[in-house]
């Protein structure tokens, strides 16, 4: 079952972060916003996954790595939920839709970046607990590490304000880079994928 759900769950986030990139291209935030709910529901399966068949001596790093997916998906889920009802439906006063829209970069924006920061320390707490044994392995555990570079920047752009509404170029600026961050977790869901599939034995102590 731990491993079905590993499979199963990667292949979930493939899914939503390949239609988050396309839905970028395509100019739909509405399926934008869809998607970065499924990412979410999908990511924490496949972390708890990885917590599931580590060994016992990196239970602590696993369980730091399944908090902070929870915080990270609770953060989106609050932020892309009132994107899809309270911003699409409702006719917000402007100090409203400064506040909760989210392109207008404002509270519920750094409100968005701090949940991928609690995503960048998941991925690198799990990368913790994998011990590699084949080149693919090495790979996954690689991107799981640097993946968590990522929190610097989720916490240092909202504290020193280098967003803002009036930014010139803001939001082709916002999209080059969650467009690069699709490339770069891609390869990441999919080396899940094959790590739950080619290993059939749990390795729980």
């Amino acid at each position: 079952m731990n491993r079905k759900m590993g499979m199963y769950s990667s292949l979930i986030t493939f899914a939503a972060v390949v239609a988050f990139a396309a839905s970028m291209f395509a100019g739909s935030e509405y399926i934008s916003y869809l998607s970065s709910l499924f990412i979410s529901w999908g990511f924490v399966p496949l972390i708890c996954s990885f917590a599931s068949v580590c060994q016992k001596e990196k239970r602590a790093a696993a369980l730091t790595a399944v908090a902070f997916s929870s915080v990270y998906a609770l953060l989106i889920a609050v932020v892309y939920f009132a994107q899809l009802t309270a911003v699409h439906f409702s006719q917000l006063s402007q100090q409203a839709s400064l506040i909760l829209n989210y392109s207008k970069f404002g509270l519920f924006f750094f409100y968005d970046l701090m949940g991928y920061g609690f995503m960048a320390f998941s991925t690198f707490f799990i990368g913790l607990t994998i011990k590699p044994q084949k080149k693919s392995e090495k790979w996954l555990k690689g991107l799981l590490l640097i993946h968590g570079v990522f929190a610097i920047a989720c916490i240092l752009i909202p504290l020193l304000g280098i967003f803002n509404a009036d930014m010139p170029g803001g939001d082709l600026i916002g999209t080059l880079i969650l467009e690069f961050w699709c490339a770069y977790f891609i390869p990441l869901c999919l080396l899940s994928f094959k790590y739950f599939k080619e290993n059939t034995i749990s390795i729980i102590e």
